[in-house]
């Protein structure tokens, strides 16, 4: 944790990741006095390594390049989903047991969130494309403009996510949103 503010609220530091083994999506959100703020937020490219050793040896060194740089106090991961290709499950598992063990080693809580569960967090829709995530984070975090790679925006949301489980911070209204407008209107904490 760090150091309390003027209304004895520790900061937090949390760094989201979204697994990937061609590209692995991170971002870094500071809470103060109760709001977030953006940090860093990038991407890992790994899809010009052509052995799978060689990337989980990448994104542990990326990762822990990270916690060294901006010592979060916690980190939240997006969980694989479950797919037909079991090949392809075993290396994203792996990618992201890499980046868990680099938080592991430095005794950093680690907490993993299904993709319906943060996209339900960050839109109020579990069935959210990438492109609303991304630009409901932009509006959350007064980002200018969105990345190139949507990877590093959903990191971003797996941050926030955690950041809405962990302290029931600006809930999503249960009114239901039937559309992008509506949903603004039930929750304007969403706007700034």
């Amino acid at each position: 944790m760090r150091i309390l503010n003027s209304s004895n609220e520790p900061e937090r530091i949390i760094l989201g990741i979204d697994p990937g083994t061609s590209v692995m999506g991170y971002g870094l959100i500071i809470i103060r006095k109760g709001k977030m703020e953006l940090l860093q937020f990038g991407v890992i490219h790994l899809k010009k390594y052509p052995d799978h050793a060689l990337k989980l040896k990448k994104i542990y060194e990326r990762i822990s390049q990270l916690i060294e740089e901006y010592a979060p106090d916690e980190i939240a991961l997006e969980a694989p989903f479950f797919g037909k290709n079991v090949q392809s499950m075993l290396k994203l598992g792996r990618a992201q047991g890499v980046a868990m063990a680099a938080a592991l080693v430095k005794d950093i809580p680690v907490n993993e969130y299904a993709p319906r569960k943060v996209k339900q967090a960050v839109t109020g829709k579990g069935t959210a494309s990438k492109e609303l995530v991304c630009n409901m984070i932009l509006k959350l975090l007064n980002m200018k403009e969105a990345p190139k790679l949507l990877d590093a925006t959903d990191a971003l949301g797996v941050a926030i996510c955690h950041y809405y489980q962990t302290t029931g911070a600006s809930q999503i209204s249960t009114k239901k949103a039937n559309s992008w407008g509506t949903f603004l209107k039930n929750n304007p904490e969403r706007q700034k």
